[in-house]
């Protein structure tokens, strides 16, 4: 009985064993306003609640710790900052750990940055009242419906400045699904467990290629793209040129 019990429990002393060696890197990735302590004990926390993230590679479960740590964003999947998401390497035949921030995470680099007073997203539904227009006058208002609400129809992000201004980009279903498909882990993670999060995500992340936001936001948004379409094997391949 003992020897099962042994069994079962050594993935996940071997990653904590891991990642208790890279405490010190990490460490030195994290911002000053995070204690290390408490990203360790989230990170192995949402690990060993993820019983996939225990059949990933080693290697990818670390990288995905360490862009969390170098963004500052706790890995928790609950929040809403951050996630460790498993999926299946076709050209390895492994299971990789991807990280991916988080609509939350977004929201919490874009306020970092000191350009924005405030942003948000919001998802559409067909019974909702929306109307919206970009030009000389532009225009956006969304009354949510308190019935039914329907199918999602849209999603859209807007932007308060410090200054006084804004700016907002309205994104479609066809839009959305069209990312959705691309995306590597379109079937599993936050995609099928928190869908209007990752729309929200969508709509912000597009809305971001136009702001004045600071570089770790861009980056941060850059480096999601990317992993979406391209996977973290093109990024280790990528890391390993360098």
């Amino acid at each position: 009985m003992n020897t099962v019990v042994a069994k079962k429990d050594a993935p996940i002393t071997t990653i904590k064993d891991l990642l208790d060696k890279s405490q010190a890197e990490f460490a030195r990735a994290l911002p000053r306003h995070l204690d290390i302590d408490r990203f360790m004990r989230i990170a192995f926390t949402s690990i060993r609640q993820n019983p996939a993230l225990l059949g990933c590679t080693p290697q990818s479960l670390l990288a995905a710790v360490m862009q969390a740590a170098q963004l500052g964003l706790e890995p928790d999947g609950i929040l809403g900052h951050a996630y460790l998401v498993p999926y299946k390497n076709n050209k390895t035949g492994t299971t990789d750990a991807q990280f991916q921030v988080g609509y939350k995470g977004l929201i919490s680099l874009a306020r970092r940055s000191g350009e924005v007073r405030s942003i948000c997203a919001h998802v559409v539904y067909e019974n909702d009242k929306f109307e919206f227009a970009y030009g000389l006058s532009e225009k956006l208002e969304h009354i949510p419906s308190r019935r039914e609400r329907g199918d999602k129809i849209a999603v859209y992000a807007i932007a308060h400045f410090k200054d006084g201004g804004y700016a907002f980009e309205v994104m479609f279903s066809e839009d959305v699904e069209k990312i959705k498909k691309k995306s590597r882990a379109a079937s599993s993670g936050p995609w099928v467990d928190f869908p209007d999060e990752m729309w929200r995500k969508t709509a912000v992340r597009k809305l971001a290629k136009y702001l004045p936001l600071s570089v770790e936001f861009q980056r941060a948004a850059a480096l999601d793209e990317y992993v979406d379409l391209v996977g973290m094997e093109a990024i280790g391949r990528q890391n390993k040129a360098q």
